[in-house]
């Protein structure tokens, strides 16, 4: 019994992939939440729309769930918070003052 198919090509370890992931990372919002899209990552997204309703910004959030694209921030560990593509934070939910704090000392 083969539990294992030698494969000749991964789905996304391929080098065209990863500088597609990289060229979206270039032409997009932002203010981006990176996660699979469930509980912590929802509410990260809508704690920064909150921080940014508070500081008068009318940005957008862009809510990335595609794991080529969250892998090419070098992020392994979701939900994660990116602002003009640095990762800022990583691994917990941030509350929106603490969100406020980092946008201003990144000058947003």
């Amino acid at each position: 019994m083969k539990i294992f198919q030698k494969k000749k090509t991964c789905c996304s370890c391929e080098k065209d992939s990863l500088e597609q992931a990289i060229d979206l990372q270039k032409s997009s919002a932002r203010i981006k939440v990176l996660g699979s899209g469930c509980a912590k990552c929802t509410a990260l997204e809508n704690n920064t729309k909150e921080a940014l309703k508070l500081l008068g910004k009318q940005e957008s959030v862009e809510h990335i769930t595609d794991f080529a694209q969250i892998a090419s921030y070098g992020v392994m560990s979701t939900p994660a918070l990116v602002v003009d593509n640095q990762v800022v934070t990583f691994g917990k939910v941030l509350s929106c003052d603490e969100i406020k704090e980092i946008l201003l000392k990144v000058g947003f």
